[in-house]
Order: structure tokens, then sequence, then C-alpha cells
């Protein structure tokens, strides 16, 4: 069965087997993860070890600013984490120059500022200090991986709306929008940076919609804000109420699997045909919200209302403020791993993702043109990152 088939929802148990077995390590390829313990560097970190993994067997080199949270797997073998600030030149210097097998960067960092010229400043800032280093002290690398999304075709969140956006399904050779966006720039940073090496390194774009995984602490984790939505519902008696507007609630959206994310990213750094493009990564199928709001509230029992018109809308951020002692009570009374309510969730992304008024899609035929044939059914992502953030005992 090939890999992308497998998945890595079971990938912890596969790796713990595989470690009992393993004799003296070999590498074939080393890779860098730069933000480790967000949503798609989780989904790296259980992937690239494993037996199968193109390109493998892999030693990675994890960069993460916090230190692994509580709710984490005990780490692969092959796995050394590194706790850094990006932001820190100096720290990021002498923390990579040491590193000289690395083969392969996948950045899939991210820091949100209000502003996006503010955005733009620091994010830039981090991936120069990163391939600043890495590039030229590296004698081995072959390939650098830069994670965007969707916002390459809408525009900032600030932007969304304002700014004229092509009309969907988005294509990879849609010209860039007229608005500064720190997408561009990276993407710029990154061309500039393997032109240095002549032609030796290559790379890829990947440019995911919404992502359904597991990190808790990810800024970009709806499924996880959700589920804590839908306990405190349950611990209040309250009924899970749709927050959005009608297009999010009755249009067609699509989403994307974190690991689908990082075995395309993965398949993209080693396959000599996905060399040097951007592509779209999403499930290559569409769904509906009304669709999945009661699978939502079938997980933790509770009775649901959709969308119930324009003067029923209201925003979760100001829905959820001061609910932390109930999700304190929440946690003592389940056991759960013990957390701050802000610390995993991000109620603005709901709301600005549930508050968007247009239908945006992508088209996967390119990936599947140049070879990746991977896809996710988008219900069953959705239902088992659900499970897999209570078997983690993130909730209850």
């Amino acid at each position: 069965m090939s890999w992308w088939w497998t998945g890595a929802i079971g990938a912890v148990k596969k790796r713990q087997d595989e470690q009992a077995a393993a004799a003296e390590p070999s590498y074939q390829s080393v890779a860098l993860v730069v933000g480790s313990t967000g949503i798609v560097g989780t989904s790296l970190l259980d992937i690239l070890p494993l037996a199968d993994t193109p390109g493998g067997p892999w030693k990675v080199y994890a960069i993460s600013r916090r230190p692994l949270p509580p709710w984490s797997p005990a780490p692969s073998p092959a796995v050394t984490h590194l706790h850094l600030d990006l932001a820190d030149d100096a720290a990021v210097a002498d923390a990579l120059k040491p590193l000289t097998d690395i083969t392969h960067v996948f950045y899939v960092a991210w820091a949100g500022y209000a502003t996006e010229a503010r955005n733009r400043e620091a994010n830039s800032a981090m991936l120069r200090n990163v391939l600043g280093v890495v590039v030229p002290n590296c004698p081995a690398l072959v390939h650098v991986c830069l994670q965007t999304g969707r916002k390459h075709y809408t525009g900032p969140f600030d932007a969304i709306g304002r700014v004229p956006a092509p009309d969907p399904p988005f294509t990879e050779d849609m010209p860039r929008l007229d608005c500064p966006n720190f997408y561009y720039d990276l993407e710029d940073i990154v061309f500039d940076e393997v032109s240095r090496r002549d032609g030796a390194v290559s790379w890829s774009v990947h440019r995911p919609t919404t992502v359904f995984g597991y990190s808790p602490r990810s800024a970009m984790n709806v499924v996880g804000s959700l589920c804590v939505y839908a306990a405190i519902c349950r611990k209040e008696g309250a009924t899970l109420r749709w927050p959005g507007c009608r297009v999010a609630w009755e249009g067609f959206s699509d989403a994307s699997d974190a690991d689908l994310i990082a075995e395309h990213e993965i398949w993209a750094a080693v396959d000599p045909f996905a060399k040097n493009q951007a592509f779209n990564c999403s499930n290559g199928d569409v769904f509906k919200w009304k669709h999945l709001w009661p699978m939502l509230a079938e997980h933790f029992g509770v009775e649901w209302a959709g969308y119930e018109g324009e003067e029923s809308r209201f925003k979760l951020s100001e829905a959820m403020a001061g609910k932390e002692a109930v999700w304190q009570e929440i946690v003592s009374e389940n056991e759960l791993v013990g957390t701050e309510l802000d610390e995993i969730t991000n109620w603005w992304f709901v709301d600005t993702m549930f508050n968007i008024e247009m239908e945006h899609l992508d088209s996967m035929n390119k990936s599947k043109e140049h070879g990746f044939l991977g896809f996710r059914n988008t219900v069953n992502s959705f239902n088992t990152w659900i499970d897999k953030m209570k078997v983690f005992k993130i909730v209850p």
C-alpha cells in the first residue's frame, strides 16, 4: 500500500514498533522542520521518521519557539528538538551553523500580527534568518519547501473583500494580487536564497486552505477551537449555534488535512518532477459546513442550530469571552491535559473564516499532473482529528 494512502494517524504506534526493531540508524536525508509544533509541523514529525517515507530514512531537526507541549507523544530517536526564537538572528545563527548535514528544509512557521506591514517585516526576517545560515553552510542541501496558503489568492485577512480576487477555482498560474502580502515576500526570499547555489538547490511552494489537524497550540487549528466551543456548550447546557454567515454555512468549502499537506511537501522535496514549482494543496473534494456541524454536535452530545438569519450572527470571540473558569472546570472534571483556554483556541480565526462572504475553492490538477495522487475524504478527516483531540485528552 502506497505511503500516502496509509496516512499518519496511526504513525505513533507504527513508529514505536519500528523503534523496537531498529538497529543502528543510517540516514539518507536530513530534514530541518521549522515550526515543528504547528499544525503541519506536527504531522511532518509523525511522517518523516517512518520507514516507508520517500527519501528516507530521515533524520530530523525540529525547531519550535516553545518546548514540546505536555500532550506530545514521545519523539522518535530520529528527531532532535531545538527551541529557538526565529526573530533572534544571533540565536538562529548559533543554533543552525553546526547543523551542516541538512539536506531538506521544510519551512512551516508563521507569526501573526495585527497589520500586514508587521506580518511582512517579522515573517520575512524569520525566514531570512534561517535560510541565510542554512543555504551557504549546508553543502548537501538540495531542497527548500515553503508553506504559505490560500491568502495567496484572496489577499491577507484585512484585504479580503476589498481587493478584487480571481474567480475560483484558484490555480497556481494566477497572477499575484496588487496588494501587500507577506506570502509573496516569503516566496521572493526563497527564490533569492536558493539562487545563490547556482541551481544545486530546488524549491517548492505549498498553498493549503483551511487546515484540519491536531496541534492544539496552532493559531490556525479550527478543529481544536470548535471542539472547545462544543465542550463549553455541553458544560453549560447550551445549543451549539452556528456563528457565521449564510455563504459559509450553505456554500461549498474545501479543506486541507494536515497529514496530506505533510505528504505533499515530502513528495515535492524528493520527486524531481516537482522541483521549482508552486502547488495548491487541498483534500481534493468539497464539503459544506452545514453537513459537518451536526457531526461536531454529535461528538460532544449537544443540540445544534444552523444558520438562522443575519440577525442571529454573532462572534465566537465575544461569546467565549470570560469562559476561562468554565474551561478549567471542564479540564478538571474530565481529567484532561492541563491547558489554558487562550492556549488552545483562536476565536478570531474562526470568526474570520465563518464570515467570508464568498466561496473560495482551488484546483489540485497541477499536483496530479506532476504525479501527486494523494487525497483525503474531508468528512473522515474532520471526524478523525476530533477523535485524536479526544484520545490525547485535550478535549472531553
